[in-house]
């Protein structure tokens, strides 16, 4: 399976941005979560895990977000759920294998489920959207610590648990297993490949 490189998915997330802010902000937000799973690949017990793809699932995972934007450049927040499988599709137009669309459709919280689905009526074809590779489970996990909201901001692992409880204490489950797996990224310093501190800004 090719697995494109940083340059060839800048490429694409050019291709697709609506606008410069988009891209800014897409493309930052997936460049960011790399650094933050590029960092958790550094622990031992996870240096079997495809560093290649993980770094391709991150830099991939967001770029449906492009087809929610209208002419005006005004971002379609109620529909916004559906970023994940709108990726998805359009990574099955260039051509790309189900491994790599996989990580657009099946990173959204800690995994929505068929159940989650119908129960609050979300905008999806009801199925489980859940990431079952390691390396979809790293990504998953990694995009948990950084918002694209303006401004963007970083979430500590607590945070994060805090605001998920709203959608259940299985969710809380969910991502503490994760925790577990992947361990709790250093937030207080520069990310490795990025530079800048994780919590500039709070």
């Amino acid at each position: 399976m090719h697995i494109p490189g940083p340059d060839e998915i800048r490429a694409l997330h050019e291709k697709y941005a609506p606008t410069a802010e988009a891209f800014a902000l897409v493309h930052t937000h997936c460049e960011i979560v790399w650094s933050i799973a590029e960092q958790l690949l550094s622990a031992p017990h996870l240096a079997h895990l495809d560093a290649d793809l993980v770094r391709a699932g991150c830099l991939l995972h967001d770029i449906g977000v492009y087809r929610l934007y209208d002419a005006d450049g005004r971002l379609d927040h109620a529909q916004y759920i559906r970023h994940g499988l709108l990726g998805d599709e359009l990574l099955a137009q260039e051509g790309h294998p189900e491994p790599l669309r996989r990580f657009c459709s099946h990173h959204t919280g800690v995994g929505l489920t068929r159940h989650d689905i119908l129960t609050q009526n979300l905008p999806l074809p009801p199925a489980d959207y859940l990431a079952v590779t390691e390396e979809e489970r790293l990504v998953m996990y990694a995009d948990k610590f950084h918002s694209k909201s303006r401004p963007s901001t970083y979430l500590t692992p607590d945070e994060y648990a805090t605001y998920i409880r709203r959608f259940g204490e299985d969710k809380v489950t969910a991502f503490h297993a994760l925790r577990t797996e992947f361990g709790d990224p250093d937030l207080s310093g520069p990310v490795p490949g990025n530079g800048t501190p994780l919590l500039h800004g709070r």
